[in-house]
């Protein structure tokens, strides 16, 4: 066993040093569409409105942003990453680009590495993306990072993803009847609850080695994110399979505003959905600027969450499509969550100290909309 250990590290060692001198190359798209040279895409505006996976901006011009959100923490928790790919349209059409957002879990940095929107192209088949030499899809992502100040490149592969719906018009994702509600400023969707990674990301010269860890993936388009809203997100509870996301909005919505909540508990093979068209009832309680308490009851359990906040990095987020916004966003933070039946009875108790916790603008008025 030792023998074998210092092989391993020795091959780590050897990665650290060789592979940022490979030119890692991003595979081409499935009936790839350049952003900017793109035509009439017949039959592309009926198929994203069955799957919001796939991207949705391809007839923007102007005032608007889409984004996905890939988390990637190892199977020993040393190392965290979330990698933001999407494009920024501003409100009047003059600054368009496509950027790369990533941010370490472990220090709370982030990198925001900003491309001319000519390098962005989608596959008009499925949900694959890519922006310069990087390339993001369901299945996998492969960097090919360059500036000043870093270097990032590696593959990533996702494997056994368990999807939230099928995709369809009857199904159409998290938000149920609420993604055909039009002039909405965000909108919101999960591509996988969990998965399993294969691979390793060279980062500033030390190796990101993500075997045998655990991701997700989720996404957001429109003009804007929320006035306030607090998400939270993890699936790297000591039960191995289960994934739990939650987010609480107040939404602008033709001159005025609502207050909603969407999510999920994944939990021994089943999907517990909760949100606000569902009838599922929620109380927040704000203890303080790093902890919230939560009570959600659909027809079926409650779940009770405890949740604070640890080490947070500042993300850019869009306003009327550019990335004009700065909010703090923990991937460190803990989850409490405990399951209970129609009678009181504990189903589940677990934890995690491995998850996403954002909680932005006027927060505190949340808890008191909602009631």
């Amino acid at each position: 066993m030792p023998k074998l250990n210092y092989r391993i590290r020795l091959f780590l060692i050897c990665l650290v040093f060789y592979l940022p001198t490979i030119n890692i190359q991003a595979q081409k798209l499935e009936k790839e569409v350049n952003f900017v040279e793109q035509k009439f895409l017949p039959f592309y505006n009926f198929k994203k409105i069955g799957n919001t996976h796939i991207f949705q901006g391809n007839t923007k011009k102007r005032n608007y942003f889409e984004g996905w959100y890939f988390k990637m923490v190892s199977k020993n928790g040393k190392f965290i990453l979330s990698v933001i790919p999407g494009i920024s349209l501003s409100s009047d059409g003059q600054e368009q680009h496509a950027f790369i957002q990533v941010i370490d879990g472990i220090t709370a940095q982030t990198n925001y590495f900003s491309y001319p929107i000519e390098e962005f192209s989608f596959s008009k088949q499925k949900f694959a993306i890519k922006i310069g030499e990087n390339y993001f899809s369901r299945d996998s992502i492969i960097l090919n990072i360059k500036d000043n100040h870093s270097i990032i490149s590696g593959k990533i592969e996702m494997l056994n993803s368990v999807e939230y719906s099928s995709g369809s018009l009857i199904d159409p994702g998290i938000m149920g009847w609420y993604r055909f509600v039009p002039f909405m400023e965000c909108y919101h969707g999960v591509v996988s609850l969990t998965h399993n990674l294969k691979g390793l990301l060279i980062f500033n010269n030390e190796a990101f080695d993500f075997n045998e860890g655990r991701g997700y993936i989720e996404k957001d388009w429109g003009s804007s994110m929320p006035s306030s809203w607090i998400w939270m997100q993890s699936n790297n509870f000591t039960d191995n399979g289960s994934s739990f996301m939650l987010s609480i909005a107040n939404i602008p919505w033709l001159g005025k505003s609502f207050t909603g909540f969407l999510g999920f508990f994944y939990y021994n093979g089943r999907i517990h959905r909760f949100a606000t068209y569902r009838s599922t009832k929620l109380q927040l309680e704000i203890v303080d600027t790093n902890r919230v308490l939560i009570d959600i009851e659909n027809g079926e359990n409650s779940f009770l969450l405890d949740v604070s906040s640890n080490n947070a990095g500042m993300l850019k987020a869009p306003v009327e499509g550019s990335m004009d916004r700065r909010i703090p966003e923990s991937i460190d933070a803990t989850i409490k969550i405990t399951m209970l039946d129609k009678k009181g009875n504990v189903v589940m108790k677990d934890s995690t100290n491995i998850a996403g916790l954002e909680m932005v603008g006027d927060y505190f008025s949340l808890q008191g909309l909602l009631k």
